[in-house]
């Protein structure tokens, strides 16, 4: 496919929704793509002096390590039947944000073209932390000191101040090197598959006709939130599992691959798609040692969680999340998927309430 022009989340609206997610095959290690890996390794470091290994990655790519000299490479492949080109993309959104104090891993090599071989791919710097959900699910996170340096982070990154919105166009960054949005206004790209995405989950029966109804109009309602003048870099999958540290300490923010150029407050409403109000009132702390909160924060900051919980809910009925137990990443330890459904049906609930001016961040 040529760029992300009707996408508003990859996951939920590439045109093989949840391929990556329900297709077994698809995060497996097949022979034919190693054998073809180890070609691009070869070239890569000029000899074959190399181990590789699958690496286990739960999320839209195949993932190895690769070991060469002593030195150990993280690799990501997409494979997908849309021969999607955003590593490109997040190859530079990687190396832009780490120039602001945010620590990503560095990347050595991409190549989107699949004109030598039948995948993209990234050979990245190896993170030797674990996700900070693992430790979260372990209960041995500081969620307060974590919280704090989440919040710092994010207002770094939202010093980056793309052209246009939305998803990025990998030609025209390869063409002039800038990170440039495929919609010309905010309105447009936050409204896009929004109708389809509610018939998904009114057709499903996760929400009723009458539901639906009553957040298209709030959403109507609240409309003139939309009219952004310039948008900022937004990471659109902000969670623990997208983070590597230690119980005290951040080490990298990474999987980059749905950022876009958006609102201020789309992050942190990400936050709020998984948190309490304490940890979201400690990002905000740490937030607010660099950067002011937006205007008129509180609504912008409701509209997107909800936008947010309605595109996690099409993926969570699309994907059959709520079928899951507790070793699927999403859940929390002695919880289930019929928690997770209870979950999401409340947090939509909240956000609509928060919108109303009805609820507080302290309530989530």
């Amino acid at each position: 496919m040529a760029n992300r022009q009707q996408i508003y989340y990859w996951k939920c609206d590439r045109p093989s929704a949840f391929y990556s997610l329900i297709t077994p095959q698809a995060s497996v290690p097949d022979q034919d793509v190693e054998d073809a890996l180890r070609t691009v390794l070869q070239a890569h470091f000029g000899d074959s002096s190399f181990t590789l290994q699958p690496a286990g990655g739960q999320g839209n790519h195949l993932t190895y390590l690769a070991t060469h000299r002593g030195e150990t490479y993280f690799l990501r492949l997409e494979n997908g039947p849309e021969k999607d080109e955003y590593m490109d993309v997040e190859a530079a959104v990687l190396d832009q944000v780490r120039q602001t104090g945010v620590p990503t891993p560095a990347v050595f090599a991409v190549d989107a073209s699949r004109s030598k071989v039948p995948f993209a791919y990234q050979i990245l710097a190896f993170i030797d932390a674990p996700d900070l959900n693992a430790l979260h699910k372990k209960g041995a996170l500081n969620e307060h000191a974590i919280a704090h340096e989440i919040g710092v982070n994010l207002a770094r990154w939202q010093q980056i101040s793309p052209e246009n919105f939305g998803p990025f166009d990998p030609e025209l960054l390869r063409k002039t090197g800038r990170l440039i949005g495929l919609h010309e206004t905010y309105r447009a790209y936050f409204r896009l598959n929004w109708v389809r995405h509610l018939n998904f989950l009114t057709n499903a029966q996760f929400l009723t006709n009458e539901e639906s109804l009553d957040v298209q109009d709030l959403v109507d309602e609240n409309d003139a939130l939309l009219a952004l003048k310039t948008g900022c870099l937004v990471h659109k999958d902000l969670a623990l599992w997208n983070m590597l540290g230690t119980p005290d300490q951040l080490k990298a923010v990474i999987d980059w691959d749905d950022t876009i150029s958006g609102d201020p407050t789309d992050d942190l409403a990400l936050l709020a798609c998984f948190h309490s109000g304490d940890f979201i009132k400690a990002v905000l702390t740490g937030y607010q040692t660099i950067r002011e909160l937006p205007e008129q924060f509180l609504p912008r900051f409701w509209l997107h969680l909800l936008r947010n919980m309605i595109v996690k809910a099409v993926i969570r009925v699309g994907a059959g999340y709520f079928d899951r137990q507790d070793d699927f990443f999403l859940i929390g330890a002695g919880s289930s998927g019929q928690s997770l459904k209870s979950f999401t049906k409340d947090r939509i609930r909240t956000a609509m309430l928060g919108l109303q001016g009805h609820k507080t961040i302290a309530d989530l």
